[in-house]
């Protein structure tokens, strides 16, 4: 058998002349900006205007471009050979697919049809699932595949939150950054969402309080002094909270060690590398804080691509018993709030 994993992740972009255009198509997501077109459009390419200048100061930050391409590639790369080692009786293929910048699915399709795969496996990078990142990079891939008549069975792994080679993933990185610490606050930071997303049922705001509560668990730290908190708001709307720059401050002034857990992203990018290390740091030094620590994203840790490893080939053996979970979406979980909901 032939399979292809498809990663999703959202991207970055590669020169700071695309830094707009990547903005653009970031907004001009209906899942991010839920307006018909002929508005979307237009609103886009101003919003994404007036947002260039500081995002390019942001990622002159990191070097002029975004790491995230280069960090997916090495992830996409042991996920492939962990895969082709534990199962003999499947040839994998694993690609990248960004939903905002290159790779885009329009292309990758192509490379996908001519590897000629008996199945094809959707595997997002976003261990909670959102309609504004998940959904969204399903959606397209299947309606890129109706466009280029590309059928094949398909599966999906649509979220992951607390599968448990996932958890000692952030247990491990956790441990090596708190093991000798006293006096510390643990925060864990996600990437906020409007609360009218979670309103309307976006279960994403749920999973990660599922991710944190496990980690937590697993960590087994007698009176463990931790919180979870949203960090990268941006526009108008309130976002779920608490934000993580309150958290930061707040905890400064008190004289606690910042331990910066980034519990919803698996790839260091601008989220990590410049508003947690530089931004959310230098906050905290200007409110008194004496020591700052951040563990990093998952990356390649060990445990965390057996996780994706796991799910990817035992996904048959789970049993699907709720209304919620049609055959063709494989969700680990069993949450009854899982969006495992028909994406045909």
């Amino acid at each position: 058998m032939r399979k292809a994993v498809i990663l999703f992740n959202l991207g970055g972009p590669d020169k700071l002349n695309n830094v707009e255009p990547f903005l653009f198509n970031l907004f001009n997501d209906p899942a991010i900006l839920n307006l018909p077109g002929f508005l979307r459009y237009p609103l886009a390419k101003l919003i994404s205007n007036r947002r260039a200048p500081t995002a390019k100061k942001i990622y002159q930050e990191l070097g002029g471009s975004s790491p995230i391409l280069k960090l997916t590639e090495e992830q996409s790369k042991a996920l492939e050979h962990k895969l082709n080692n534990e199962d003999d009786n499947s040839e994998y293929k694993s690609f990248i697919v960004m939903r905002c910048w290159n790779p885009r699915a329009e292309e990758v399709v192509k490379q996908v049809k001519n590897f000629v795969p008996d199945e094809v496996i959707l595997m997002p990078l976003y261990p909670q699932y959102s309609a504004a990142t998940s959904g969204s990079s399903i959606k397209e891939w299947k309606d890129v595949c109706k466009k280029n008549n590309f059928e094949v069975k398909t599966s999906t792994i649509c979220c992951y939150p607390t599968d448990k080679n996932f958890i000692l993933a952030h247990r491990s990185e956790i441990i090596k950054k708190i093991d000798s610490l006293t006096n510390f606050k643990l925060i864990f930071s996600a990437h906020g969402l409007p609360e009218k997303n979670v309103r309307k049922g976006d279960p994403y705001q749920w999973q990660v309080e599922q991710t944190v509560k496990e980690v937590v668990k697993s960590l087994n730290v007698k009176n463990l002094d931790w919180i979870l908190s949203y960090q990268s708001r941006v526009g108008p709307l309130k976002w779920i909270g608490p934000s993580t720059d309150d958290i930061i401050i707040k905890n400064s002034k008190l004289g606690k060690h910042i331990v910066l857990v980034p519990i919803a992203f698996v790839s260091e990018h601008s989220e990590t590398l410049v508003e947690l290390d530089i931004e959310y740091k230098e906050l905290a030094d200007k409110n008194g804080c004496k020591d700052y620590t951040r563990v990093p994203a998952l990356g390649t840790n060990e445990n965390f691509i057996k996780a994706m490893s796991d799910l990817i080939i035992k996904k048959e053996e789970y049993n699907f018993n709720n209304k919620l979970y049609p055959p063709k979406i494989h969700c680990p979980n069993n949450f009854k709030k899982c969006p495992c909901l028909n994406y045909e």
